[in-house]
């Protein structure tokens, strides 16, 4: 009985690039990220229409849960950086994709799912070049392509030689690091953190096959995958917060007047 369990283990892990595709499914295109993303996506239209479906001056709970979220963004994010003005603008899509990160990275903790579509390098990648696009778009649009590339560059006050510095720099960390660290910080914190749970959880496992003195110590395992499934909770909800919070950043350096 033993050697079965061990020759059914070792024929299913470790994980491999099979595991995102869902068994049975003929479409390559269809893989169980892009069907999270979907149920993700379906699942916030659906919370908010439901919320809103009866919307009253008395909020009921639901109403004020929903209200609740895109207040949070745009007064405690948007606002605090841009102005109210400015939020009324921005907050409707970066409300949005706070939404939406938020959901999808606590996709990693739920079971049966264990895994953020952020985990998968594309999605980050989309979002912080929506992100680079937009902050880019409205400083030109406010400034001008000359002023706005002008006052990123060329910093006033700074010494004429020291340009042959600083430009370079600014060039590099402004227009083409950005994105870069911004997707590999959402990346990088939820795949670390699926890579974690999936050691702990499945390590629990492979030490039940182990010799009888090492079996309780999958106990241990277990127990360490519990606590920190709830500390990826913190992370999720922290990740969607930070990504929106320095996205709203990046558009207020693109809007003020002064660099």
């Amino acid at each position: 009985m033993t050697g079965q369990a061990v020759t059914l283990w070792a024929s299913d892990f470790p994980p491999g690039v099979k595991d995102f595709f869902l068994p049975g499914w003929h479409y390559p295109w269809v893989t169980k990220i892009t069907v999270l993303i979907w149920i993700a996506v379906a699942a916030i239209i659906v919370y908010f229409l439901v919320s809103y479906r009866n919307p009253q001056l008395v909020p009921t709970r639901k109403q004020w849960y929903a209200e609740s979220i895109y207040g949070f963004v745009r007064n405690n994010v948007v606002g605090e950086q841009l102005g109210q003005k400015e939020a009324r603008r921005f907050a409707p899509y970066l409300a949005s994709l706070f939404c939406y990160l938020l959901v999808t990275n606590l996709m990693g903790i739920i079971p049966f799912i264990q895994i953020s579509p952020n985990a998968h390098i594309a999605m980050p990648a989309l979002f912080s070049l929506i992100s680079w696009l937009i902050y880019n778009y409205v400083g030109v649009r406010r400034h001008g392509l000359g002023t706005y590339l002008k006052a990123h560059l060329f910093p006033p006050g700074v010494p004429l030689a020291m340009y042959v510095l600083i430009t370079p720099l600014e060039l590099i960390s402004t227009f083409i690091l950005r994105p870069f660290t911004l997707a590999l910080r959402l990346f990088a914190n939820m795949f670390a953190g699926h890579v974690i749970l999936l050691v702990f959880t499945l390590g629990g496992f492979a030490l039940l096959e182990g010799p009888w003195f090492i079996k309780p110590v999958s106990v241990v395992s277990w127990a360490m995958a519990i606590a920190l499934t709830f500390f990826e909770a913190l992370i999720a909800v922290l990740q969607a917060y930070v990504f929106v919070l320095l996205t709203t950043s990046y558009i207020q350096g693109s809007l003020a007047d002064d660099h």
